[in-house]
């Protein structure tokens, strides 16, 4: 699958920064996958049969939902780009259903960043893109935000 910004590049038109949506959106599903694990292994430690069924049956169950909680995270993750050019800012989600944001990087007001604790400790934030006449932005939960910031505001 090609990449959205390689498909839009206008003539001089060069990508300077690339980021993505974070590893976070995994969360869920690790926690999932965790928690089928621990009704497997408990399935194994119990002698009374009807347990071992319960725990066996709802770890299956569990290991169904991280199964797609996994496939829901990647696939967010594959079809999510976000870059800065040397002329715009370009943001596009989705495969089917697409959403595209582009904004001119001389109409670029302000670029803030958003970051809880656990956000700075891992690397995600948040980034609203204030365009001059043209709105504001929001960018959730994308990896390295404040390189992404520093790269819009240093080529105006």
């Amino acid at each position: 699958m090609a990449r959205y910004i390689d498909e839009i590049l206008q003539p001089g038109e060069k990508v300077l920064y690339s980021t993505n949506a974070h590893w976070v959106f995994y969360l869920p599903a690790i926690a999932a996958w965790i928690v089928a694990l621990a009704l497997f292994t408990l399935s194994r430690m119990t002698t009374i049969d009807a347990v071992t069924l319960l725990c066996l049956a709802s770890a299956a169950v569990v290991a169904i939902v991280a199964l797609y909680w996994t496939f829901r995270a990647w696939f967010h993750r594959l079809t999510t780009e976000t870059d800065v050019t040397n002329i715009r800012v370009v943001h596009k989600t989705g495969f089917i259903r697409r959403r595209t944001f582009e904004m001119a990087l001389d109409k670029v007001e302000s670029v803030d960043v958003d970051q809880s604790i656990l956000g700075r400790i891992l690397g995600y934030g948040d980034v609203t893109i204030q365009g001059v006449g043209e709105g504001k932005e929001v960018i959730k939960t994308i990896a390295s935000p404040l390189q992404f910031r520093s790269h819009i505001t240093t080529v105006r």
